[in-house]
């Protein structure tokens, strides 16, 4: 059955998957969820949406981001490469979004750009997201991104 809010714009936030955020923290044993509700939050620290993680410092921590896709995640990118220049590191999926301004001013700026082979399935949806995408390293200090892909589990 497809969830007709897959393809709609009337929602912004999309749960990560479990399994793919499961093996990412493997990798990098985040310490912050920048941005979460408490029923989707990934790490025991969390900025909710009330706390409003644009607001708040990240750094030093081992951040993982899953932002809102609306109108405003190009905030929530440039959040994540700032904070890189006080000491964090975040990992972010978003989707892939090659022509937009955002992307070019920071996404290329990035540790690492991993493109998803295939399509997420968000939250409990049975169907893939409309739109293919990427997970992306911001470290201090690295201007020439690494390019990989990555399985979707």
């Amino acid at each position: 059955m497809i969830n007709p809010a897959l393809y709609s714009s009337k929602i912004s936030e999309w749960e990560t998957p479990v399994e793919f955020f499961r093996k990412l923290d493997k990798e990098f044993d985040f310490t912050l969820d920048v941005c979460a509700r408490p029923e989707n939050a990934k790490c025991l620290r969390f900025f909710s949406l009330e706390q409003d993680g644009l607001r708040q410092r990240w750094a030093p921590e081992v951040c993982w981001m899953n932002p809102p896709y609306g109108r405003e995640i190009g905030r929530w990118v440039e959040k994540a490469f700032l904070e890189t220049q006080n000491g964090a590191v975040v990992v972010c999926l978003l989707p892939s979004r090659t022509d937009t301004r955002w992307w070019h001013r920071y996404v290329m700026r990035a540790a690492e750009i991993r493109f998803v082979k295939g399509r997420l399935k968000f939250g409990n949806s049975s169907n893939g997201a409309p739109f293919p995408s990427c997970v992306v390293v911001f470290r201090q200090g690295i201007l020439v991104p690494r390019i990989s892909s990555i399985l979707n589990p």
